[in-house]
């Protein structure tokens, strides 16, 4: 490795990059553009349906008149601590426990001061009454939770169009070609676009999400240290997967067409917009293979559960496995011609 022709294909990159203002512009204003929309369009009160937590056995159920309420959606947990976090933040409108006869409210929630009126109502002829214990804590707004996926797709689009595309852009108008007749080896090549891409994505992500921040205000109940080793080794996993693209390929059409078959799967299956809690068990195990997945999981569990990189350490280590595999198969794929 030449530390000198590593840098000057570094600083080339560099300034071809941030020469380009439309696409410097894009991915600054695109994501901005899609968290502020999302922070207008759920501003309100949101969706009517309430959701209450059940500790227990649901033999349990039975003794109360309450449970047979509709509209109401009764959800089974286990775990008390997680789901009193969940009362707090205004994800579970009432956390009932029908073996100690109490329940659990945030006084803050609309939704919880309601379900407390019809729990009484429905029940002032039956005994036992339930006790009142309450919880305090902010809710977690859709903004709030959309975000990770959002700066992660970003993140996602710029790595592998920021390196598959251009380097097949190289390869097409012959610029590969001049730079296999110099001393430059692939080694210093490839690690000089991975390098010069992975802190241009890592610097309009710091930009983007201190700026929203400052408008919106994003829960952040872990470390901002956390939150940035797992952005950058999410960066770098994409970053090897475009290079796989890359590695051959010749036709810019048929590379675009490939980036596009890789990122709108990865898009709808690493719950971006939606979690996927519900749906098909074989599709959430497909996701686990994909990067940008592990990324929006693990900024999720450390801005929202305060999760520390001992809690996500299994996303870390499949983001660095998959890192390992996809820039050893780029590596040895790629070819100047």
């Amino acid at each position: 490795m030449n530390w000198r022709r590593f840098w000057a294909v570094f600083v080339c990159r560099n300034r071809e990059f941030l020469r380009d203002r439309s696409t410097l512009t894009w991915n600054l204003l695109f994501p901005v553009s899609l968290i502020a929309g999302f922070a207008f369009a759920f501003s309100g009160s949101g969706l009517d349906l309430y959701k209450v937590g059940v500790l227990g056995n649901t033999n349990h159920w039975q003794g109360s008149a309450f449970f047979s309420t509709r509209y109401i959606h009764f959800i089974p947990v286990t775990d008390r601590s997680i789901a009193l976090s969940k009362v707090e933040r205004h994800q579970l409108d009432m956390l009932i426990d029908p073996t100690g006869r109490r329940y659990w409210i945030n006084d803050e929630a609309p939704k919880g001061y309601v379900l407390e009126q019809m729990l009484r109502g429905v029940d002032a002829t039956t005994t036992p009454i339930f006790s009142k214990q309450t919880v305090s804590g902010r809710g977690i707004r859709y903004v709030d939770w959309v975000m990770p996926g959002v700066l992660a797709m970003n993140m996602m689009f710029g790595c592998l169009f920021g390196v598959g595309y251009v380097i097949v852009r190289y390869r097409k108008n012959g610029m590969l070609k001049r730079l296999k007749a110099t001393p430059l080896t692939p080694l210093e090549f490839l690690a000089a676009q991975v390098t010069s891409r992975l802190w241009l994505t890592l610097a309009t992500t710091i930009v983007v999400f201190a700026g929203t921040d400052q408008f919106i205000v994003f829960p952040m109940h872990g470390s901002y240290l956390d939150l940035f080793v797992v952005f950058a080794t999410g960066a770098i996993s994409l970053i090897s997967l475009g290079l796989i693209v890359a590695a051959r390929t010749t036709s810019e059409e048929l590379a675009a067409g490939l980036l596009n078959l890789l990122s709108w799967p990865m898009t709808f299956l690493s719950g971006v917009w939606f979690s996927l809690e519900g749906v098909h068990p074989f599709l959430q195990q497909c996701a686990q293979l994909v990067p940008l997945t592990h990324i929006i999981d693990a900024a999720r569990a450390i801005m929202m559960d305060g999760a520390g990189l001992g809690d996500i350490s299994g996303h870390l280590l499949a983001l660095m496995v998959m890192s390992l595999g996809f820039m050893a198969a780029g590596a040895w794929l790629f070819r100047w011609e």
